[in-house]
Protein backbone atom coordinates (compact mmCIF):
# COMPACT_ATOMS: atom_id res chain seq x y z
CA UNK A 1 0.00 0.00 0.00
CA UNK A 2 2.81 2.65 1.05
CA UNK A 3 4.82 1.13 -1.79
CA UNK A 4 2.00 2.55 -4.26
CA UNK A 5 1.14 6.16 -2.64
CA UNK A 6 5.01 6.45 -2.60
CA UNK A 7 5.26 5.58 -6.29
CA UNK A 8 1.94 6.62 -8.40
CA UNK A 9 1.69 10.36 -7.59
CA UNK A 10 -1.74 10.66 -9.43
CA UNK A 11 -3.20 7.73 -6.82
CA UNK A 12 -1.43 9.69 -3.73
CA UNK A 13 -3.38 12.96 -4.37
CA UNK A 14 -6.70 10.94 -5.24
CA UNK A 15 -6.22 9.55 -1.28
CA UNK A 16 -5.12 12.14 -0.05
CA UNK A 17 -7.97 14.68 -1.28
CA UNK A 18 -11.15 12.04 -1.17
CA UNK A 19 -9.72 10.97 2.70
CA UNK A 20 -9.89 14.66 3.01
CA UNK A 21 -13.26 15.04 1.76
CA UNK A 22 -14.87 12.58 3.43
CA UNK A 23 -13.31 13.79 6.55
CA UNK A 24 -14.39 17.01 6.47
CA UNK A 25 -17.87 16.41 4.67
CA UNK A 26 -19.23 13.58 7.24
CA UNK A 27 -19.71 16.11 9.93
CA UNK A 28 -21.64 18.61 8.13
CA UNK A 29 -23.93 15.47 6.96
CA UNK A 30 -24.14 14.12 10.57
CA UNK A 31 -25.14 17.70 11.84
CA UNK A 32 -27.57 18.35 8.84
CA UNK A 33 -29.66 14.92 9.24
CA UNK A 34 -29.84 16.06 13.72
CA UNK A 35 -31.15 19.21 12.44
CA UNK A 36 -33.57 17.84 10.17
CA UNK A 37 -32.51 19.08 6.76
CA UNK A 38 -32.79 15.83 5.30
CA UNK A 39 -32.33 17.44 1.58
CA UNK A 40 -28.96 18.79 2.23
CA UNK A 41 -27.99 15.41 4.66
CA UNK A 42 -28.62 13.42 1.51
CA UNK A 43 -27.01 15.97 -0.73
CA UNK A 44 -23.66 15.18 1.53
CA UNK A 45 -24.29 11.80 1.84
CA UNK A 46 -24.90 11.17 -2.33
CA UNK A 47 -21.26 12.83 -2.40
CA UNK A 48 -20.10 10.40 0.59
CA UNK A 49 -20.62 7.46 -1.73
CA UNK A 50 -19.16 9.30 -4.75
CA UNK A 51 -15.78 9.72 -2.79
CA UNK A 52 -15.51 6.64 -1.22
CA UNK A 53 -16.47 4.71 -4.77
CA UNK A 54 -14.09 6.80 -6.69
CA UNK A 55 -11.39 6.23 -4.72
CA UNK A 56 -11.87 2.47 -3.98
CA UNK A 57 -11.98 2.19 -7.76
CA UNK A 58 -8.71 3.99 -7.86
CA UNK A 59 -7.33 1.54 -6.01
CA UNK A 60 -8.83 -1.56 -7.85
CA UNK A 61 -8.32 -0.68 -11.09
CA UNK A 62 -5.72 1.61 -10.99
CA UNK A 63 -7.02 3.76 -13.22
CA UNK A 64 -6.51 7.40 -11.43
CA UNK A 65 -6.92 8.73 -14.92
CA UNK A 66 -10.43 8.36 -15.22
CA UNK A 67 -11.09 8.40 -11.29
CA UNK A 68 -9.62 11.94 -11.10
CA UNK A 69 -11.79 13.43 -13.52
CA UNK A 70 -14.84 11.86 -11.92
CA UNK A 71 -13.68 12.87 -8.44
CA UNK A 72 -13.21 16.44 -9.60
CA UNK A 73 -16.46 16.79 -11.52
CA UNK A 74 -18.62 15.39 -8.22
CA UNK A 75 -16.64 17.54 -5.95
CA UNK A 76 -17.79 20.59 -8.21
CA UNK A 77 -20.95 19.23 -8.99
CA UNK A 78 -21.17 18.70 -4.81
CA UNK A 79 -20.16 22.20 -4.00
CA UNK A 80 -22.15 23.63 -6.56
CA UNK A 81 -25.42 21.86 -5.21
CA UNK A 82 -24.90 22.60 -1.29
CA UNK A 83 -24.96 26.04 -2.47
CA UNK A 84 -27.94 26.18 -4.26
CA UNK A 85 -29.35 24.73 -1.46
CA UNK A 86 -28.03 26.59 1.91
CA UNK A 87 -26.96 29.51 -0.46
CA UNK A 88 -24.15 32.31 1.16
CA UNK A 89 -22.71 29.56 3.32
CA UNK A 90 -22.26 26.86 0.21
CA UNK A 91 -19.95 29.22 -1.65
CA UNK A 92 -16.99 28.12 0.98
CA UNK A 93 -17.09 24.69 -0.34
CA UNK A 94 -16.58 25.29 -4.11
CA UNK A 95 -13.22 26.65 -2.91
CA UNK A 96 -11.37 23.92 -2.28
CA UNK A 97 -12.58 22.32 -5.17
CA UNK A 98 -11.35 24.98 -7.30
CA UNK A 99 -7.72 23.95 -6.07
CA UNK A 100 -8.39 20.60 -6.03
CA UNK A 101 -9.48 20.45 -9.77
CA UNK A 102 -6.10 21.00 -11.55
CA UNK A 103 -4.53 18.27 -9.91
CA UNK A 104 -7.15 15.50 -10.39
CA UNK A 105 -7.88 16.38 -13.76
CA UNK A 106 -5.91 17.57 -16.65
CA UNK A 107 -5.10 21.56 -16.70
CA UNK A 108 -8.03 21.93 -19.77
CA UNK A 109 -10.48 19.88 -18.19
CA UNK A 110 -9.72 21.67 -14.55
CA UNK A 111 -9.91 25.03 -16.45
CA UNK A 112 -13.21 24.17 -17.78
CA UNK A 113 -15.01 23.24 -14.98
CA UNK A 114 -14.21 25.48 -12.30
CA UNK A 115 -15.35 28.16 -14.78
CA UNK A 116 -18.58 26.38 -15.24
CA UNK A 117 -18.79 26.04 -11.15
CA UNK A 118 -17.88 29.64 -10.79
CA UNK A 119 -20.77 30.56 -13.33
CA UNK A 120 -23.18 28.34 -11.97
CA UNK A 121 -22.71 29.57 -8.53
CA UNK A 122 -23.80 33.36 -9.93
CA UNK A 123 -27.15 32.05 -10.85
CA UNK A 124 -27.75 31.07 -7.79
CA UNK A 125 -30.30 33.77 -6.29
CA UNK A 126 -29.66 33.46 -2.52
CA UNK A 127 -25.89 32.80 -2.75
CA UNK A 128 -25.41 36.63 -2.63
CA UNK A 129 -26.13 39.74 -0.60
CA UNK A 130 -25.05 41.90 -3.46
CA UNK A 131 -23.93 42.47 -6.38
CA UNK A 132 -19.91 43.47 -4.67
CA UNK A 133 -20.07 40.34 -3.24
CA UNK A 134 -20.66 38.35 -6.04
CA UNK A 135 -17.61 40.17 -8.34
CA UNK A 136 -15.92 39.94 -5.43
CA UNK A 137 -16.42 36.11 -5.20
CA UNK A 138 -16.12 35.82 -9.42
CA UNK A 139 -12.27 37.73 -8.76
CA UNK A 140 -10.46 35.65 -5.52
CA UNK A 141 -12.15 32.35 -7.23
CA UNK A 142 -10.18 33.23 -10.47
CA UNK A 143 -7.08 34.63 -8.69
CA UNK A 144 -7.45 30.98 -6.81
CA UNK A 145 -8.05 29.09 -10.16
CA UNK A 146 -4.90 30.27 -11.35
CA UNK A 147 -2.44 30.19 -8.42
CA UNK A 148 -3.08 26.56 -8.46
CA UNK A 149 -2.98 26.00 -12.26
CA UNK A 150 0.56 27.25 -11.67
CA UNK A 151 1.38 25.26 -8.87
CA UNK A 152 -0.19 22.09 -10.81
CA UNK A 153 1.99 22.61 -13.58
CA UNK A 154 5.50 23.48 -12.05
CA UNK A 155 4.52 20.45 -9.50
CA UNK A 156 4.07 18.35 -13.26
CA UNK A 157 7.18 19.84 -14.70
CA UNK A 158 9.29 18.76 -11.65
CA UNK A 159 7.69 15.73 -10.69
CA UNK A 160 8.54 14.30 -14.82
CA UNK A 161 12.68 15.90 -14.24
CA UNK A 162 12.62 13.73 -11.00
CA UNK A 163 11.50 11.05 -12.85
CA UNK A 164 13.40 11.58 -15.67
CA UNK A 165 16.91 11.66 -13.03
CA UNK A 166 15.68 8.04 -11.83
CA UNK A 167 15.17 6.38 -14.92
CA UNK A 168 18.37 8.13 -17.20
CA UNK A 169 22.00 7.52 -16.78
CA UNK A 170 23.47 10.96 -16.88
CA UNK A 171 26.49 10.09 -18.72
CA UNK A 172 25.18 8.13 -22.00
CA UNK A 173 21.35 9.33 -21.73
CA UNK A 174 20.03 5.88 -22.39
CA UNK A 175 17.68 4.27 -19.66
CA UNK A 176 19.30 3.23 -16.67
CA UNK A 177 19.07 -0.33 -14.34
CA UNK A 178 15.77 1.14 -12.38
CA UNK A 179 14.18 1.74 -15.69
CA UNK A 180 15.50 -2.08 -17.32
CA UNK A 181 13.66 -3.98 -13.89
CA UNK A 182 10.60 -2.23 -15.28
CA UNK A 183 11.09 -2.94 -18.52
CA UNK A 184 12.06 -6.30 -18.19
CA UNK A 185 9.23 -7.10 -15.94
CA UNK A 186 6.51 -5.43 -18.73
CA UNK A 187 8.41 -7.94 -21.45
CA UNK A 188 7.71 -11.15 -19.44
CA UNK A 189 4.64 -10.13 -18.61
CA UNK A 190 3.79 -9.44 -22.01
CA UNK A 191 5.39 -12.33 -23.47
CA UNK A 192 2.99 -14.41 -21.46
CA UNK A 193 0.15 -12.93 -22.28
CA UNK A 194 0.80 -12.20 -26.09
CA UNK A 195 3.37 -14.84 -27.16
CA UNK A 196 5.68 -12.50 -28.42
CA UNK A 197 9.05 -13.82 -28.29
CA UNK A 198 11.75 -11.40 -26.52
CA UNK A 199 15.65 -11.77 -26.22
CA UNK A 200 18.05 -9.88 -24.53
CA UNK A 201 22.18 -9.30 -24.81
CA UNK A 202 24.00 -7.79 -22.14
CA UNK A 203 27.29 -6.67 -23.97
CA UNK A 204 30.29 -5.72 -22.29
CA UNK A 205 33.55 -3.80 -23.38
CA UNK A 206 36.30 -5.38 -23.24
CA UNK A 207 39.42 -4.23 -21.52
CA UNK A 208 37.77 -0.91 -20.64
CA UNK A 209 39.64 -0.93 -17.33
CA UNK A 210 43.02 -0.74 -19.19
CA UNK A 211 41.52 2.46 -21.02
CA UNK A 212 40.51 4.22 -17.88
CA UNK A 213 44.17 3.55 -16.64
CA UNK A 214 46.03 4.62 -19.54
CA UNK A 215 44.05 7.47 -20.99
CA UNK A 216 41.46 8.96 -17.94
CA UNK A 217 38.19 8.55 -17.16
CA UNK A 218 37.20 11.19 -19.55
CA UNK A 219 38.44 9.37 -22.19
CA UNK A 220 36.62 6.38 -21.24
CA UNK A 221 33.32 8.27 -20.79
CA UNK A 222 33.87 9.33 -24.53
CA UNK A 223 34.10 5.64 -25.44
CA UNK A 224 30.90 4.36 -23.51
CA UNK A 225 28.81 7.45 -25.18
CA UNK A 226 30.18 6.74 -28.59
CA UNK A 227 29.44 2.95 -28.19
CA UNK A 228 25.50 3.77 -27.34
CA UNK A 229 25.47 5.72 -30.79
CA UNK A 230 26.88 2.99 -32.28
CA UNK A 231 24.66 0.72 -30.61
CA UNK A 232 21.53 2.36 -31.63
CA UNK A 233 22.56 2.77 -35.34
CA UNK A 234 22.80 -0.81 -35.44
CA UNK A 235 19.85 -1.35 -33.67
CA UNK A 236 15.54 -0.70 -34.20
CA UNK A 237 13.96 1.88 -32.74
CA UNK A 238 11.83 -0.95 -30.93
CA UNK A 239 15.24 -1.87 -29.11
CA UNK A 240 15.71 -1.22 -25.98
CA UNK A 241 18.96 0.03 -24.65
CA UNK A 242 20.01 0.16 -20.86
CA UNK A 243 23.18 0.77 -18.93
CA UNK A 244 23.40 -2.51 -16.79
CA UNK A 245 26.24 -0.68 -15.17
CA UNK A 246 30.00 0.73 -15.58
CA UNK A 247 30.63 -0.46 -18.81
CA UNK A 248 27.75 -2.87 -19.53
CA UNK A 249 25.00 -2.57 -21.19
CA UNK A 250 22.03 -4.42 -22.01
CA UNK A 251 19.48 -4.43 -25.43
CA UNK A 252 16.16 -5.94 -25.35
CA UNK A 253 14.93 -7.12 -28.55
CA UNK A 254 10.69 -7.54 -28.70
CA UNK A 255 9.95 -9.65 -31.64
CA UNK A 256 13.20 -11.62 -32.26
CA UNK A 257 12.87 -15.15 -32.61
CA UNK A 258 15.71 -17.69 -32.47
CA UNK A 259 15.99 -17.63 -36.45
CA UNK A 260 16.87 -14.30 -37.24
CA UNK A 261 18.63 -13.80 -33.15
CA UNK A 262 21.99 -14.98 -34.46
CA UNK A 263 21.76 -12.56 -37.77
CA UNK A 264 20.85 -9.48 -35.66
CA UNK A 265 23.54 -9.83 -32.84
CA UNK A 266 26.08 -10.90 -35.35
CA UNK A 267 25.33 -7.19 -37.47
CA UNK A 268 25.25 -5.25 -34.07
CA UNK A 269 28.84 -6.81 -33.45
CA UNK A 270 30.53 -6.30 -36.50
CA UNK A 271 29.12 -2.82 -36.20
CA UNK A 272 30.81 -2.10 -32.69
CA UNK A 273 33.36 -3.96 -33.91
CA UNK A 274 34.11 -2.05 -37.31
CA UNK A 275 33.82 1.78 -35.76
CA UNK A 276 34.25 1.73 -32.04
CA UNK A 277 37.55 3.10 -31.19
CA UNK A 278 39.69 4.46 -28.37
CA UNK A 279 42.81 5.80 -28.48
CA UNK A 280 44.65 2.16 -28.30
CA UNK A 281 42.91 1.68 -31.30
CA UNK A 282 39.72 -0.82 -31.94
CA UNK A 283 37.38 -1.39 -29.22
CA UNK A 284 35.89 -4.28 -28.92
CA UNK A 285 32.78 -6.36 -26.80
CA UNK A 286 31.79 -9.64 -25.50
CA UNK A 287 27.99 -10.75 -25.83
CA UNK A 288 25.96 -12.85 -23.91
CA UNK A 289 22.41 -13.43 -25.17
CA UNK A 290 19.37 -15.59 -24.10
CA UNK A 291 15.91 -15.88 -25.70
CA UNK A 292 13.03 -15.65 -22.69
CA UNK A 293 11.67 -18.79 -21.85
CA UNK A 294 7.66 -19.64 -21.50
CA UNK A 295 6.74 -19.01 -17.89
CA UNK A 296 10.57 -17.61 -17.06
CA UNK A 297 11.02 -15.13 -14.68
CA UNK A 298 13.44 -11.69 -15.32
CA UNK A 299 15.94 -12.76 -13.08
CA UNK A 300 16.35 -16.30 -14.27
CA UNK A 301 16.22 -14.54 -18.10
CA UNK A 302 18.55 -12.06 -17.10
CA UNK A 303 21.07 -14.41 -15.03
CA UNK A 304 20.88 -16.86 -18.24
CA UNK A 305 22.48 -13.86 -20.30
CA UNK A 306 24.72 -12.93 -17.87
CA UNK A 307 26.63 -16.42 -17.35
CA UNK A 308 26.41 -16.22 -21.42
CA UNK A 309 28.68 -13.13 -20.89
CA UNK A 310 31.16 -14.36 -18.26
CA UNK A 311 31.72 -17.40 -20.69
CA UNK A 312 32.18 -14.85 -23.58
CA UNK A 313 35.20 -13.17 -21.29
CA UNK A 314 36.51 -16.81 -20.42
CA UNK A 315 36.96 -18.08 -23.59
CA UNK A 316 38.42 -14.88 -25.16
CA UNK A 317 36.44 -11.80 -25.27
CA UNK A 318 35.32 -10.19 -28.67
CA UNK A 319 32.27 -13.01 -29.09
CA UNK A 320 29.06 -13.75 -28.50
CA UNK A 321 27.61 -16.54 -26.68
CA UNK A 322 24.42 -17.93 -26.44
CA UNK A 323 22.29 -18.78 -23.41
CA UNK A 324 22.08 -22.86 -22.98
CA UNK A 325 18.60 -22.54 -24.42
CA UNK A 326 20.55 -22.83 -28.00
Amino acid sequence: MLYRLKNDFRLSIVTLLSGSAILGITPFAIMRFLDGNLLAGFIDLGILVVLSGSLIYAWVTHDTYRSGIFLAIASCTGAVVVGILVGEVGLFWLYPCLVTTFFLAPSRVAAALNLVSVLAMMTVENAFTSSVQMWTFVASTTIVSACSYVFALRNKEQRERLEQLATIDPLTGVKNRRSMDQELDLAAANAERTGLSYALVILDIDHFKKINDEYGHGVGDNVLRDLVGLIEENTRRTDLLFRFGGEEFVVLFPGVDEDNLKTVVANLQQGLRRSLKGPGGPVTSSFGVAVLRHGESVTSWLSRADHALYRAKESGRDRVVYGDDF
